[in-house]
């Protein structure tokens, strides 16, 4: 495994973290992790804070963030955040944001049209915002030369021509309408289920819990390991704490057990964990600990601040 500062070589794949937003989620433990005792973040403040969580204001901290991966000479975003200008009320942390995304990919060498597969984990307001820019009045693809792969399930689920009442309740509104279904009627996306082959090197798999069509990216490539778990995995204290579900996994039972099963899998393969939201180094390997898990290591990301 080769590593720079902003950038990891895992077999044939690089992976580049592009930020969008890192900072105060709007919500305590309490509130986003509800189940999680209030001693456990205290237990392990020495390396929850400040990059997870900031103690003094009691506010849990996130990284909004895009996975950049190039893999057999195509370009492939793995989650597109919030997005700007997206009118977002029942989430103001979320709305009407004016971020230098684009310039951040630019950075990193890509041009919205270079892009040739998006991933979307999941359909939630902060994994699609990037999905689709404004264009005088008109929600356009941002990435028009591209094949969006989203989860069958999870498109079905969060139509609002359907009778599903979430979890996240009003907290998605606007999304599938301005984030979603664009790029659907531009007949840019791939609807998938079960399992979705990308390339040699990558795989898409079904992992529901958070959301019905919850997925994981696996990346398996020369003798490197990683998977890109999206919401799976919120927070690290959910590393070595995994039955910790947040306040917005439709099925919980089934999250816990997703997330066990994963982080196992992690531990067998010495995979890299790559949640969507991690601060800090962004991404660990994990060690089985009796029942539970702990970090093993983080990765060779500098610090996200």
């Amino acid at each position: 495994m080769d590593q720079t500062p902003d950038q990891i070589v895992l077999g044939d794949v690089t992976v580049t973290r592009i930020k969008e937003y890192y900072g105060s989620a709007g919500m305590s433990p309490a509130q986003f992790f509800p189940e999680s005792p209030e001693d456990a973040w205290h237990e392990h403040r020495d390396w929850l804070a400040p990059d997870f969580w900031n103690p003094h204001e009691d506010e849990v901290h996130v990284a909004i963030q895009t996975w950049l991966l190039r893999s057999e000479g195509r370009t492939i975003l793995v989650d597109t955040g919030v997005g700007n200008h997206k009118d977002r009320p029942y989430a103001p942390v979320w709305s009407r944001l004016d971020t230098g995304f684009l310039d951040n990919l630019a950075a990193a060498g890509v041009r919205p049209e270079d892009v040739d597969i998006v991933v979307n984990t999941h359909l939630h307001i902060d994994h699609v915002g990037w999905n689709t820019r404004l264009d005088g009045r008109t929600w356009v693809p941002t990435f028009p030369n591209a094949t969006y792969l989203m989860p069958q399930r999870d498109f079905e689920f969060w139509d609002p021509a359907g009778d599903h009442r979430p979890v996240l309740g009003r907290g998605n509104q606007n999304v599938f309408e301005d984030s979603v279904a664009p790029v659907h009627e531009a007949g840019l996306t791939q609807l998938w289920d079960g399992s979705y082959r990308i390339d040699a090197n990558l795989r898409l798999d079904l992992a529901p819990g958070h959301t019905p069509g919850s997925s994981v990216v696996v990346l398996e490539s020369g003798g490197d390991r990683a998977l890109f778990v999206g919401d799976l995995v919120h927070t690290a204290l959910q590393l070595v704490q995994p039955d910790t579900n947040s306040c917005f996994c439709e099925d919980p039972a089934q999250s816990r057990a997703t997330r066990h099963a994963l982080l196992g899998r992690a531990a067998e393969d010495n995979a890299l964990v790559f949640p969507a939201h991690l601060g800090g180094q962004g991404a660990a390997e994990v060690e089985r600990n009796g029942s539970t898990f702990a970090i093993k290591q983080w990765a060779g990301f500098s610090r996200i601040a």
